[in-house]
């Protein structure tokens, strides 16, 4: 099983290079670890301890953010290390004020001794997933404790087949879980793995934090007016489709579509959808004019944006769930919205637990959308439910900060 994870981490790294001759993300993933470790080492006092935390894309560090801050803040001279495994994070986060930054050289034996050897950390911690072989084993050898935060385990998973013994392995090397959930704990300590506690998401943490001193964007207010507005995060072009039925319907509401991707070619297809009285935020950011008032639906067409936006909606709408699944949902709720998305969010407890309480709903269609949409506007119970939700599930920054401190390591 070792060779064949060996064979998969090369033709991956093979299919992106190639990729990356025509996809401007692969582009950046194979550009952004070209001489990484030169890089590195032009950064970086090897004689010096460092905390590394790795992150998978960005959506995961803003979940691990509030351990690394909170350490930051309780140890203000220990150096920290940021690594990514993808464009999506690193290319915003790179000029991340609190550490050094870099992206995550491939899986491999040679990559991971010399990366540990020149970045010296005294722990690592992962958050949510990521589970790389070589990197767990060298971190392991060298006695380097290993963290995983705001964990998540399902039963499908390799690691708990009858085949995964492999996969089980990498497990053993984690010093310490600190899940999200029951079955994550159960699925563990049912693999011989009792180094686990339920601490919860962090991401409660730094959603909860964010609604309590938003950023002010005038342009949006501007735009926005005495209208009530839904506020669309994350879309892809399956979502777009859907809700393009909107505001010819509702000509009273202002629409916000704050896209996944926002390349020239998917913005057109935005502007396409939603002809009428639509505008880029570029046009008036680019000038800084006040928004024209009789515009109805303004394309967010930058990254970074989205989770202030949320504060001038009345209903949001997560995107993604008519792909791989949906985007982050605890954003909107923070700021007291009820959220709609689509099929596919089994895998986002936050999601299951939100509908369940009536603070959210999961569509299939233009009808369900237009039924969820009406059944919010004037919902407050179920406003009050999803910002009720967040409130009472923070507090697993403090847990974590706790149990990986209390040996003095930091």
């Amino acid at each position: 099983m070792k060779l064949l994870y060996i064979i998969g981490i090369r033709a991956y790294t093979l299919l992106i290079r190639i990729f990356s001759l025509f996809n401007p993300k692969a582009k950046l993933f194979i550009n952004g670890r070209k001489n990484i470790f030169t890089i590195i080492a032009r950064k970086i006092n090897p004689a010096e301890k460092h905390i590394w935390f790795h992150f998978a894309s960005l959506g995961e560090f803003e979940q691990g953010r509030p351990v690394l801050e909170k350490i930051k803040t309780l140890y203000p001279a220990k150096k920290i290390i940021v690594t990514f495994f993808s464009p999506s994070g690193y290319e915003i986060r790179k000029n991340y004020a609190l550490a050094d930054v870099f992206y995550l050289p491939i899986d491999t034996a040679t990559n991971a001794k010399l990366f540990i050897a020149s970045i010296n950390p005294e722990m690592a911690i992962f958050t949510k997933y990521e589970f790389w072989h070589f990197y767990f084993q060298e971190l392991k050898d060298q006695g380097i404790p290993l963290y995983v935060i705001s964990g998540i385990f399902r039963e499908g998973q390799a690691f708990f087949k009858w085949y995964g013994g492999f996969y089980r392995n990498i497990l053993k090397s984690v010093t310490y879980f600190f899940v999200q959930n029951k079955e994550s704990e159960n699925l563990l300590k049912s693999i011989g793995l009792n180094n686990v506690t339920i601490n919860g998401d962090t991401r409660f943490d730094r959603v909860y934090e964010s609604a309590q001193s938003p950023k002010s964007l005038p342009l949006i207010e501007g735009f926005i007016g005495n209208s009530p507005t839904l506020v669309c995060g994350s879309t892809w072009p399956e979502d777009e489709k859907i809700l393009s039925v909107l505001p010819e319907k509702y000509p009273n509401w202002k629409f916000i579509i704050a896209p996944h991707e926002i390349h020239e070619s998917h913005i057109k297809s935005i502007e396409k959808q939603f002809s009428v009285n639509s505008v880029r935020f570029s046009v008036f950011s680019s000038s800084n004019q006040t928004p024209n008032t009789e515009h109805q639906t303004l394309i967010v067409d930058n990254i970074g944006m989205l989770s202030s936006l949320y504060q001038y909606g009345k209903v949001a709408y997560i995107g993604g769930g008519f792909g791989t699944g949906i985007h982050n949902t605890l954003e909107a709720a923070a700021f007291c919205l009820p959220v709609i998305f689509g099929p596919k969010y089994d895998k986002f407890q936050e999601a299951k637990d939100l509908i369940a309480i009536g603070a959210a709903k999961s569509i299939s269609s233009t009808t369900d959308l237009i039924n969820a949409f009406e059944g919010f506007v004037e919902n407050q119970d179920a406003a009050d439910q999803a910002k009720r939700y967040v409130a009472n599930k923070k507090g697993a920054t403090d847990q974590i900060i706790s149990m990986i401190t209390k040996s003095d390591r930091t």
